[in-house]
């Protein structure tokens, strides 16, 4: 499994230098062969192979010298983004989804080196990053597995981070057994089937006005002014803040989840189709419900352990008891079943739903995968290292 680090990094005046340099030959590298794939393929009608485009920097470094100042590979891997770019071109075209070919990058808009295999090294409190130095690191834990590639980036707010892609071998953890299914909110960000509650922390919402404020500052400032960029940073921050914050909590919610469960059920929510009502656009966003099933996915399958997906089609109108349709409004959060007089939280009912469905056909799933399941009828049933205790039990 491939694993993500990251880790702070405080350069110097002189290496921010330095770095904001190989950013800038990097940025103008990436538009002189991207320039060069268009006037190939208008020529052939065929678009350059990544190791045609590297063969093509060692004239291009004979013309500019500047280049040599970049460690090789950090400049090879230039012409793999642009064919990244490519390939993901055709793969949204041929999907039928809005598609544009690739883009010249403007000035700023190269924020990230990578090193695909050699020229860094960790030592002791300082990364060594050939051509740049040594760099200041703050290694808040272990590294796991074989590091493969490192990257170098810069945030909108000015903040310097080194992002370590490691192979890490899967966990061994005892098996618990349990299953569990989740439906996920609004009024609460998730409620399982066992009665758990993880209440929604709303943390976009909470710093609503003071972003707002700090863009309206932002906003009457002089364009080009280094009063405006400061405003611009302010407002860089604050939205790092609330991501950091709302990662925070993912985190710790899904590792929850994944250390006590051994199979996890959830809706396969097409989000993109829900944000277009703008009236709950803005609170699905601050939820990220879709960042909560990546981390459940990706944990649990390092723990040999398996999240299947269900069809959410009126898993929120079906009864969990009796099986009967019970129609009901958005607005109403409990529920009540005319046919066996259950009542209970609409979400736990639907939660219930989910692990059902999702039982009838988990013995055709392979450990450590995830997959999407039908309901049964024919007729679709649609629609870290710290320690915190954000489940509370009802």
């Amino acid at each position: 499994m491939n694993l993500m680090y990251k880790f702070r990094l405080y350069p110097n005046k002189r290496q921010i230098k330095i770095l904001e340099e190989h950013f800038e030959l990097c940025r103008q590298t990436y538009n002189w062969l991207l320039l060069h794939c268009r006037e190939t393929y208008k020529k052939s009608k065929k678009n350059p192979t990544q190791f045609n485009m590297q063969n093509l920097l060692v004239p291009f470094k004979i013309q500019r010298n500047e280049l040599n100042q970049i460690y090789s590979q950090v400049l090879q891997n230039v012409a793999k983004r642009i064919k990244n770019a490519y390939k993901g071109f055709y793969a949204r075209r041929k999907a039928g989804l809005k598609a544009g070919l690739p883009r010249f990058k403007k000035y700023g808009r190269y924020k990230s080196l990578t090193y695909p295999q050699f020229g860094f090294k960790i030592d002791g409190n300082k990364l060594k990053l050939s051509k740049i130095g040594n760099i200041r690191i703050k290694q808040h834990r272990e590294i796991q597995g074989k590091i493969k590639t490192l990257t170098v980036k810069r945030t909108a707010s000015g903040r310097w981070f080194a992002c370590f892609s490691c192979i890490v071998e899967d966990r061994h953890v005892e098996k618990s057994f349990k299953e569990v299914g989740i439906d996920v909110g609004l009024e609460s960000f998730a409620v399982l089937s066992d009665g758990t509650t993880i209440e929604n922390p709303r943390y976009y919402r909470k710093e609503k006005q003071r972003l707002a404020r700090l863009q309206r500052r932002l906003s009457r400032k002089k364009k080009g002014s280094r009063n405006r960029n400061k405003a611009r940073v302010k407002v860089a921050r604050l939205h790092e803040k609330i991501r950091n914050k709302r990662l925070n909590f993912l985190h710790k919610a899904s590792r929850q989840i994944a250390d006590k469960y051994e199979t996890v059920y959830v809706e396969d929510l097409i989000i993109s189709n829900m944000m277009r009502n703008h009236r709950l656009a803005k609170s699905i966003s601050d939820a990220s419900w879709n960042k909560f099933t990546q981390m459940i996915t990706y944990k649990e399958s390092q723990s040999g352990r398996r999240i299947i997906k269900v069809n959410p089609r009126n898993t929120s109108q079906i009864c969990s008891q009796c099986g009967e349709l019970v129609e009901k409004t958005l607005s109403e959060r409990i529920h009540e079943c005319p046919h066996c007089g259950v009542v209970l939280d609409g979400d736990l009912n639907a939660s219930r739903n989910i692990l059902k469905i999702g039982k009838e056909f988990a013995e055709f799933t392979p450990v450590g995968e995830e997959t999407t399941i039908q309901p049964k009828s024919a007729e679709q049933v649609s629609s870290m290292n710290q320690e915190i205790h954000v489940l509370r039990h009802g």
